[in-house]
């Protein structure tokens, strides 16, 4: 599946008719969690309940009787999404948080199937059939549905972003028959991510990190202080902090796409030049399960990385999980070998003469007291990654086998909007 992104041209009566929607879906998926909430061990609540629920708030609410039947379903899948990801974490004993669902507060889209909605003959233009009053919306985009049957579109999607409306589709189609052929570089690369470089190669060759946060970061608390002179508690947001709230939400929406887009473009690079990438694993080391010893090396544990409250701004703003999500998908789909391999020691380890060789974070720089080989820290780890994955065979545990990057895995259209356009 590929999710196909376009900018929505909506009126201003159109803007409040998807607002008063996505407030509905809101409304949907707190009251089918409340409704597992307040269940007895004996009550079954599970996906096809909540989804029959849906017809119950219907016929109580006028408001959710105006909202397409599929766009209710919907609704009442984003709570069982996080019922059945709960209750995944409590069965694999995950340490901490174990994600209890939470009430929703800010959402900020909705979802339909496959009715609801109508595309034009040109394809420039959907119309919404339910009685929401949203009425038809022009689509503005550089990618043509007209490549695309009508039959495999799976979900149309309405975003609401800082600077405007979106319209994503869901279509299903395997992206490896729509790629164009590259021709064989017979080389193959180990990469090695981390703060000093964005990431160092096999070959010696290292991409800078841009830091678009840390450059904007001055804008940013500066909008955030003119947004927070207007505020005032208790009271009805003026028109004035609204307008500075959006200031605020669009530099941060850029920064977000610069951020994204960087990472985009170095996978792209990366895939096209080398018919092998090999990268660090999130998983268990090889080593400490047969030890016994069932805990993630926090090499690549980027989720317990940001805990650390000096690093955690400069880990975010590298976009490590960003960079791999991208980097399996193009290999997906282009026909290229993704292998990630287990973390332990690569950064310790000779590459030259494989003894480990230990030594702190600070130490940026590798010498071997056994060989005499010298080389810079994160290099000398790539080479490591490189003939791990050599010696690994397909892809090792790859995120892309659903052609969806960053958790838009799947039909149900969970993320934060982010599409592949």
């Amino acid at each position: 599946m590929i999710v196909l992104e376009m900018k929505a041209i909506a009126q201003q009566y159109q803007q409040n008719a998807i607002d008063e929607a996505i407030k509905t879906v809101q409304f949907i998926r707190n009251k089918a969690l409340r409704l597992w909430m307040d269940a007895s061990q004996e009550d079954k609540i599970d996906k096809y309940a909540l989804n029959k629920y849906c017809a119950v708030l219907a016929k109580e609410y006028i408001f959710a009787k105006e909202l397409n039947s599929t766009a209710r379903q919907a609704s009442a899948e984003r709570a069982w999404a996080a019922i059945s990801r709960f209750y995944d974490n409590c069965k694999k004993k995950v340490k901490g948080k174990k994600g209890y669902p939470k009430f929703q507060k800010n959402n900020r889209s909705v979802e339909y199937k496959q009715s609801g909605w109508k595309l034009s003959d040109d394809k420039k233009k959907i119309t919404f059939t339910d009685k929401k009053g949203i009425g038809t919306i022009k689509l503005k985009g550089t990618r043509d549905l007209n490549f695309y049957p009508i039959d495999q579109i799976k979900r149309v999607r309405l975003v609401r972003r800082a600077d405007g409306y979106y319209v994503q589709f869901c279509i299903n189609l395997d992206i490896r028959e729509y790629r164009k052929p590259l021709e064989p570089t017979k080389h193959c690369t180990g990469i090695d991510v981390g703060l000093k470089y964005f990431y160092a190669d096999s070959d010696g060759k290292t991409v800078e990190i841009p830091q678009f946060y840390r450059k904007a970061e001055k804008a940013l608390n500066r909008l955030n202080r003119r947004k927070s002179k207007k505020f005032v508690r208790g009271q009805k947001h003026s028109s004035n902090y609204k307008k500075a709230r959006k200031r605020y939400a669009l530099k941060h929406l850029r920064v977000s796409r610069q951020r994204k887009g960087f990472a985009q473009e170095k996978a792209l690079r990366v895939i096209q030049s080398n018919d092998l990438v090999a990268y660090e694993d999130r998983r268990p080391s090889l080593n400490l399960i047969q030890a016994g010893k069932r805990r993630c090396i926090p090499h690549l544990n980027v989720k317990a990385m940001v805990k650390n409250q000096r690093l955690a701004k400069s880990i975010n703003d590298a976009a490590w999980s960003t960079f791999r999500e991208w980097l399996e998908y193009f290999g997906v789909k282009y026909g290229k070998a993704t292998v990630a391999v287990p973390p332990h020691n690569t950064s310790q380890n000779c590459s030259n003469c494989g003894e480990k060789v230990k030594k702190s974070l600070s130490t940026r720089t590798h010498i071997c007291p056994h060989c005499g080989y010298v080389e810079d820290r994160d290099i000398n780890a790539a080479i490591n990654i490189l003939k791990r994955g050599l010696s690994t065979v397909g892809h090792t545990e790859s995120k892309a086998w659903g052609d969806l990057p960053s958790g838009l895995v799947g039909e149900i259209l969970l993320g934060d909007g982010e599409s592949v356009n």
